[in-house]
């Protein structure tokens, strides 16, 4: 549950972010009439990656067992790839987006009503695809019948929302950088076990050999059903059991992934700090200017 609740955290309080950004820009300068477009592109963003989660959750059910398999799998390791490359893409670019936004508003603006609702759907979408894509990875994972994994996104994305609207508010005073990091740092470890079980998945459906050669087995010491072991599942997505492929790849991925994202280059100097909207205070807690709350 604590894996999914941080996946809906770190992905929901990015689309937040934009949101913030967006709808800041248009109220600082005088143009709440394109509120409701803009308004428009976020809702229909977030409708589609929900039809998507859909799509692919009650879609699978109709599968063979082997074809479910090969599907989760493949799915899991494209929802990874998806995932590493969007932290990194934070840490990297994250100072440049509200400028980015800002210019693209710009844009939309001189255009249209259309422009509009495209520029707040393409801002929003990408995270509530790839967002929608990596909770059923992750669910999918943890296979434990319970709609726990769900409660936990769903609490995640609602703490986000909310964290989102006290940063516009100027209420709340957080290092977004550091805060990124941290939490994309845990992500990759998610991510690590999504791996493996996609991988896991792929040898159930006899796209990879190996299914049979374990690299351990501790169930009689860290039994499935037990709390602790409940609890390494919902966290980790850690197996008892696990194949030689699926410890082989966790560590290649986990170690050099995480040696990479934590490295300190390109953070010096305030490098690679996200800040917050202009209605909103940056990530050193400052407050937003009184005419940015007008």
């Amino acid at each position: 549950m604590f894996s999914n609740y941080l996946i809906g955290l770190r992905e929901g309080l990015e689309a937040s972010l934009v949101v913030c950004i967006l709808i800041a820009y248009l109220v600082k300068t005088g143009r709440r009439d394109a509120l409701k477009p803009v308004w428009t592109g976020i809702a229909i963003a977030v409708l589609i990656a929900m039809v998507f989660g859909c799509v692919l959750e009650f879609g699978s059910q109709e599968l063979t067992f082997q074809a479910q398999e090969a599907l989760g799998g493949s799915l899991s390791v494209l929802a990874v790839g998806l995932v590493t490359w969007m932290v990194f893409w934070m840490r990297r670019t994250a100072r440049h987006l509200k400028s980015e936004l800002h210019d693209k508003l710009d844009t939309a603006l001189q255009l249209g009503t259309g422009a509009l609702v495209a520029t707040a759907f393409l801002a929003v979408g990408r995270e509530g695809l790839e967002t929608a894509l990596f909770v059923w990875a992750s669910v999918h994972a943890a296979g434990d019948g319970t709609p726990r994994p769900l409660i936990g996104v769903a609490l995640g994305l609602a703490t986000a929302v909310f964290l989102g609207w006290l940063f516009y508010r100027g209420a709340l005073k957080i290092n977004l950088s550091k805060f990124f990091t941290w939490t994309g740092g845990m992500l990759v470890v998610v991510a690590a076990g999504v791996l493996a079980y996609g991988f896991h998945d792929l040898q159930e459906a006899d796209w990879i050999p190996g299914l049979n050669s374990l690299a351990f087995d501790i169930s009689g010491t860290i039994p499935p059903d037990s709390w602790y072991g409940t609890l390494l599942k919902g966290v980790f997505n850690f197996q008892p059991d696990p194949t030689v492929l699926q410890v082989t790849v966790w560590l290649l991925y986990l170690v050099p992934t995480l040696a990479l994202f934590l490295a300190p280059v390109g953070f010096a100097s305030g490098k690679g700090k996200v800040k917050a909207p202009d209605d909103a205070p940056d990530d050193q807690g400052s407050r937003p200017s009184k005419a940015s709350q007008a």
